[in-house]
């Protein structure tokens, strides 16, 4: 293609040495014209660019960043290119091919994001990202989520964010399906209530499957379902009550959560309170704030 071509104003520079007729519209297409610039064997995409690919969810004020992640090896130096944010280290991480990009494995990428607090993660931002990789990771029936999580935390040397992300890590759980569903079971850590079984099925008392429960007291008999958006129609709200009359019917206590019942205080505190109640916690053992 001529000089003169590649010049004309119907294509778009994404990055030194790539042009093309559509500017990408997805952090995914925009990567890979980035990666068409580089060697392929050199780099890796990282930190919160690897985050969002793998699909893992952070806050909106850390998924709108404008420039991409990437590592090099440490001989190399880091990458220096318009719209790139460089990091090195890449011969200490796990490399997986993920949508055609070459991109940090899962538990590499939760541990780097430790080194980018300062865009605004916080210990709770960290637990609900674990959770998406230990599933992530627990596709394997023979994966032990959290031991390979933290074996890639161990294995680097003085990471940024350490002390952070060990705690987070003692707080990630494989089997929630939501970030709500995190936030909601660490609502109930914080209050010192007893630790549920998340997505498990629930048999009828003469046996036989009942329905399966986000979050479930088997003991105390209680089930605890967190209610998104997507339950909000007309036709899930009947499902939900079917599901609930099931479950009381069989002499459990079937309470539904909502967004309020974490954000709001007062909510909060009353549902705490109830659900305290309900599981024999004592008031007084109830840490509410």
């Amino acid at each position: 293609m001529p000089l003169s071509r590649l010049e004309r104003g119907d294509l778009t520079v994404v990055t030194r040495g790539v042009r093309v007729v559509t500017p990408p519209a997805s952090l995914q297409a925009r990567a890979a014209a980035f990666a068409a610039a580089m060697r392929r064997e050199d780099h890796a995409f990282s930190h919160v660019t690897a985050a969002i690919l793998w699909g893992l969810p952070l806050p909106t004020r850390v998924e709108g960043q404008s420039d991409l992640d990437v590592v090099w090896s440490t001989r190399r130096g880091r990458v220096r290119r318009d719209g790139c944010i460089g990091h090195r280290g890449l011969e200490s991480r796990a490399v997986s091919d993920h949508l055609g990009l070459r991109v940090t494995a899962p538990a590499d990428t939760w541990c780097d994001l430790g080194e980018v607090l300062r865009r605004g993660l916080t210990r709770d931002d960290l637990v609900v990202a674990g959770d998406a990789v230990a599933n992530l990771l627990g596709t394997d029936p023979e994966a032990e989520p959290v031991h390979l999580m933290a074996e890639s935390l161990h294995r680097r040397v003085r990471p940024r964010g350490k002390v952070m992300l060990t705690e987070a890590l003692a707080l990630v759980r494989p089997g929630v399906r939501s970030p709500m569903e995190t936030r909601t079971r660490l609502m109930f850590h914080r209050a010192s209530l007893p630790e549920p079984e998340l997505n498990v099925p629930v048999m009828f008392e003469e046996g036989g499957w009942m329905l399966e429960g986000d979050f479930v007291w088997r003991r105390q008999r209680v089930i605890g379902e967190y209610q998104g958006a997507h339950h909000a129609t007309i036709r899930q709200r009947g499902v939900d009550h079917s599901r609930r009359l099931l479950a009381e019917d069989d002499g459990w206590t079937f309470l539904e959560l909502f967004a309020d019942d974490v954000f709001t205080r007062s909510r909060r505190i009353a549902t705490l309170t109830r659900l305290g109640a309900t599981l024999g916690v004592p008031a007084g053992d109830l840490h509410l704030w």
